[in-house]
């Protein structure tokens, strides 16, 4: 293994960080009465040039995650926190505490969720940096009005976004 090919070229570096303060609200709230998910968007592809997008995801303490699923185009990885999640890795389920890692490569199956009825919190990375903002936005907005999708709906949403259920 070595060394990917330079992509800065400049003689001298720059400044060109981006600081995003803990205290800063979360981007996206799944349920408007606070009692579900909520996502920080830390780092999108589009921000980080389709390198990776990182997320921290603040679950609620009633149940959530998605059921297994893979992705054809991405990996994800997923760093707990704190709380308790479970996180599959296609063969079975563990309960994930503060520190646990899983890293999923692409077409791998995998899921989480929080059954532990005490919130839970975790980081979420996607390489490359695919435009998983859309997908989880498209999930607050059912959630939140109730639309109601058909088997073959939820399938193209799924879709559209690289998540391919099992």
């Amino acid at each position: 293994m070595s060394y990917p090919k330079e992509r800065y070229l400049a003689e001298a570096g720059e400044s060109s960080g981006v600081f995003r303060p803990a205290s800063t609200p979360p981007d996206l709230r799944m349920r408007p009465d606070g009692t579900g998910t909520n996502v920080h968007y830390l780092a999108t592809g589009a921000s980080t040039h389709g390198h990776f997008g990182l997320y921290r995801w603040e679950m609620g303490s009633r149940p959530s995650g998605p059921s297994p699923h893979f992705h054809r185009t991405m990996t994800e990885s997923f760093y707990v926190l704190s709380g308790t999640i479970r996180l599959y890795n296609g063969e079975r389920w563990v309960d994930g505490t503060p520190g646990d890692f899983l890293y999923v490569p692409e077409g791998g199956i995998h899921a989480f969720r929080n059954e532990s009825g005490e919130p839970a919190s975790m980081l979420l990375m996607f390489t490359p940096g695919a435009p998983r903002e859309s997908y989880f936005e498209e999930l607050a907005e059912i959630a939140t009005t109730g639309r109601e999708l058909s088997p073959e709906e939820w399938t193209e949403l799924f879709r559209r976004h690289d998540q391919y259920m099992v």
